[in-house]
């Protein structure tokens, strides 16, 4: 029989390698690894070293290589997916925005991304706490705005589903947390007010079924019985009205007797409202008041740079929650760990 001529297979390359849809055992061949070892690599496995996972991300993303996430979830248990409860409210500027890009910086190259659901305002939501767990449908929660005794925290470590909330409580059993210190914020804010000798500083408070609320109440409060000053709680709004409705309220309150000539606010958005209320009764601000605000973004110090501030990095507060997130769903229980008190920081320009 005539010899039957072999066809010379041209050698594999890359270009060949990305023909068809890229699968671990292309990455594998393309680094010279196991497949086991790329698929731990790629779900950042700490003990596959570094500069090898680096590398496997790196042709990952060269080859256009996707994970089959419903062959991973049967696989694994584990949907690579981080859900962020989210409560719509204007006050804090950019908080969303600022809250998931520090935690997409946490999470950066790691399997993981994120999916957020709104919070219903006025509310905690624990329907939506339940959805997420029950189905499933993420590996790990991050929620705000917590209560003192929340009950979706008591929910959550009932079932012992990894979570972080951005803001403390007051349970007897502790959890993960990272919280800004709000009680300094309102402490050294008054204070600051009582040293410029004013004579009767205000507070406009967050909403005191709050953990926050109630911290930035006791701040103010003890910084007005150490000075032995007269103060007033303006407790008739929050920092969850509208900006219209503090701006009538501080005007009509100047025109009431014995005003208050100071004010410790706890956010930007009502920082202005209470500068333009006191404006619209004639009033200028840092002659005949003066106000110390919580500040987030640029905004407060472009438009009103004589307002002093003491700000909050929402973005370093995200990238803390994403790394404690990422140790509690990896079997973290040391508390120590797994809680961060963010100190109030000066503010973003020069303005006090």
């Amino acid at each position: 029989m005539p010899s039957v001529p072999r066809i010379a297979m041209p050698p594999t390359t890359r270009a060949t390698r990305r023909s068809g849809k890229p699968t671990l055992r292309t990455i594998a061949d393309m680094a010279g690894l196991a497949v086991t070892t790329v698929s731990r690599a790629l779900s950042d496995d700490p003990v596959i070293n570094h500069e090898t996972r680096k590398r496997v991300r790196e042709i990952a993303i060269e080859v256009g290589y996707s994970p089959d996430r419903a062959a991973q979830r049967l696989k694994t248990g584990r949907t690579n997916v981080i859900a962020i409860l989210l409560e719509p409210h204007e006050e804090i500027l950019g908080y969303g925005t600022s809250i998931m890009s520090g935690i997409a910086n946490a999470l950066q190259g790691t399997a993981y991304h994120l999916i957020v659901m709104p919070n219903l305002p006025h509310t905690t939501n624990i329907d939506g706490v339940n959805y997420i767990m029950r189905n499933h449908m993420a590996d790990g929660l991050v929620m705000s705005r917590t209560e003192p005794f929340d009950p979706r925290v008591r929910l959550l470590m009932e079932h012992d589903f990894p979570f972080v909330t951005h803001g403390r409580t007051e349970l007897s059993t502790p959890h993960a947390y990272v919280d800004y210190d709000n009680f300094t914020f309102s402490y050294e804010a008054t204070k600051r007010l009582i040293a410029k000798g004013r004579r009767k500083p205000a507070l406009i408070s967050g909403p005191m079924q709050f953990s926050f609320g109630s911290h930035i109440l006791h701040g103010f409060m003890t910084a007005v019985r150490e000075a032995g000053c007269a103060y007033e709680v303006i407790s008739d709004i929050d920092l969850d009205h509208p900006a219209g409705a503090i701006r009538d309220r501080i005007a009509r309150r100047h025109r009431e007797p014995d005003p208050p000539d100071a004010f410790t606010c706890g956010g930007e958005v009502c920082a202005l409202a209470t500068i333009t209320g006191m404006s619209d009764c004639g009033r200028t601000l840092g002659v005949e008041y003066d106000v110390v605000a919580k500040q987030t973004s640029q905004l407060l110090s472009a438009i009103q740079p004589k307002v002093e501030t003491i700000y909050e990095d929402l973005t370093a507060t995200g990238e803390q929650i994403g790394r404690i997130l990422k140790k509690r769903i990896g079997g973290e229980t040391d508390m120590d760990q797994l809680q961060v008190l963010l100190t109030p920081q000066p503010p973003l320009s020069g303005n006090g």
